[in-house]
């Protein structure tokens, strides 16, 4: 993780305890059952979940990798990284170089 989470949502009775991330350090420490236990991080916290919710967590954001460093590899830009002279994201861009009124017939 990039940054250190502000809580730890931890499965007890049937619902979720909420920890300060130190207290989930210290419990960690001193309870070997919560090295056992599966995190994903969730807006700035930990939050445990089941194998399969952890595989499909970790599988989505390799894909996520991936697919950006092939955009890399073969130099795709994101229309998102474009922006207007105020900032805001383009919707689309105008292609000035063709003249889509010759293109286009009027039936």
């Amino acid at each position: 993780m990039k940054y250190t989470p502000r809580k730890a949502y931890i499965k007890e009775s049937g619902g979720y305890a909420e920890l300060s991330y130190q207290d989930f350090c210290r419990r960690r420490q001193a309870d070997q059952s919560y090295m056992d236990k599966l995190f994903i991080p969730v807006q700035g916290c930990l939050l445990e979940v089941v194998r399969e919710q952890y595989t499909d967590f970790y599988r989505d954001k390799e894909r996520w990798h991936y697919l950006k460093k092939l955009d890399a590899n073969h130099k795709l830009l994101s229309v998102e990284g474009f922006t207007d002279s105020e900032g805001n994201v383009l919707d689309f861009i105008v292609d000035e170089a063709v003249d889509v009124t010759e293109t286009v017939s009027i039936r």
